[in-house]
């Protein structure tokens, strides 16, 4: 008798056939469209549900569209020291643009992300960047080659590495989450396994900068059932922001998106890393394939969480721009119950002083 989990995944491969048969569900490839270069990005405002999702609450839903033949397939995000937002694709483009709700209207620019052009796709397929806002430079993880690529603050290519460690993942599910932590080593996790169905991911800590030859140290980490790692961010207090998804087996096929955060100092060779959710994003929240997360300042007391959607080109699927607005340290300003510590040292001692003592 068949598994529920291979007749799921039955039915995925049946529905990504019917997906690439032409005119069905998907639009014109890459290159196929008339090349349209003009610098126009129409954000409409969406409809959202008041009041938390957990620990989070909606601070604006958008949806983004443009003619330029460079837009659609956001698979990486990134907040930049001026405001703006960069996202990446994983054809190797690239979009920058202001925050919605921002005061300015600053011109969105389009183009080749690293100047990158048409070629292998292999070489193209980024899905996750990261950032030292120190020096301005980024990485970026590629998913079918398994490599890891540095740029400079002007976004020129500075090195490459393809890691062992990495090679034995799966190429259409590797390094889908790449994070620079605040002492430099870097965190990789890999949206899928070798093994089908295996309930923990590989994943990788790097002593340093993988370009430049930085020991890599593997560990496992286990997302919430059914859901992938898809996008992570580091947050001030040196935390790791981690954005999951899942896809729901329907017609069309629909999305959800669970956000958790992770301490990187629990991170141990060979061991399990999990992370403790804050928010789980589900219809009537406009979801789509979430598949970038970024981190930008405060508003409010409250830190802003940007979360951008790849729309595969697909025709049922929509590029979705959605603000979070997080208070990481309200339960405890609400005066909730701590857990009870003894600090056995101290209770050792008074144990050990005399009555006379203690009166």
């Amino acid at each position: 008798m068949i598994s529920r989990h291979r007749l799921a995944r039955l039915i995925l491969l049946v529905m990504v056939a019917i997906g690439v048969s032409p005119g069905t569900w998907w639009r014109s490839p890459y290159g196929a469209e008339r090349i349209d270069d003009r610098p126009i990005l129409t954000v409409d405002p969406l409809p959202f549900p008041r009041g938390r999702l957990g620990e989070v609450e909606i601070g604006g839903a958008w949806q983004l569209s443009s003619p330029n033949w460079h837009f659609s397939g956001y698979s990486a995000l990134l907040a930049m020291d001026d405001g703006t937002l960069l996202a990446v694709t994983d054809w190797g483009r690239m979009l920058t643009f202001q925050a919605p709700d921002g005061g300015r209207r600053a011109a969105p620019r389009f183009g080749y992300f690293a100047t990158l052009e048409e070629g292998d796709k292999h070489f193209r397929d980024i899905e996750a960047i990261t950032r030292d806002p120190a020096t301005g430079r980024i990485w970026g993880a590629y998913e079918n080659s398994n490599l890891i690529e540095r740029y400079d603050a002007r976004l020129r290519r500075a090195g490459r590495v393809a890691p062992a460690a990495m090679q034995g993942w799966p190429t259409n599910t590797g390094p889908e989450s790449l994070v620079r932590l605040r002492d430099g080593r870097f965190v990789v996790l890999s949206e899928g396994s070798p093994r089908w169905f295996a309930a923990d991911l590989p994943a990788l800590v790097f002593d340093g900068d993988p370009v430049d030859g930085a020991k890599a140290r593997g560990f496992r980490y286990r997302p919430p059932e059914s859901f992938r790692p898809v996008d992570a961010a580091l947050l001030p207090d040196g935390r790791v922001l981690i954005l999951l998804r899942r896809l729901i087996l329907d017609f069309p096929p629909r999305f959800e998106s669970k956000l958790v955060v992770a301490d990187p100092a629990e991170i141990r060779p060979g061991a399990l890393w999990r992370g403790r959710e804050i928010a789980h994003l589900a219809e009537p929240v406009p979801t789509d394939n979430y598949e970038g997360v970024a981190v930008a300042g405060r508003e409010n007391g409250a830190l802003v969480l940007w979360l951008i959607s790849d729309d595969n080109k697909a025709t049922f699927q929509r590029t979705l721009l959605l603000k979070l607005l997080w208070r990481p340290n309200e339960k405890a300003r609400r005066g909730e119950p701590r857990a009870f510590v003894i600090r056995w040292p101290e209770a050792l001692r008074r144990l050990r002083r005399p009555s006379s003592a203690r009166a």
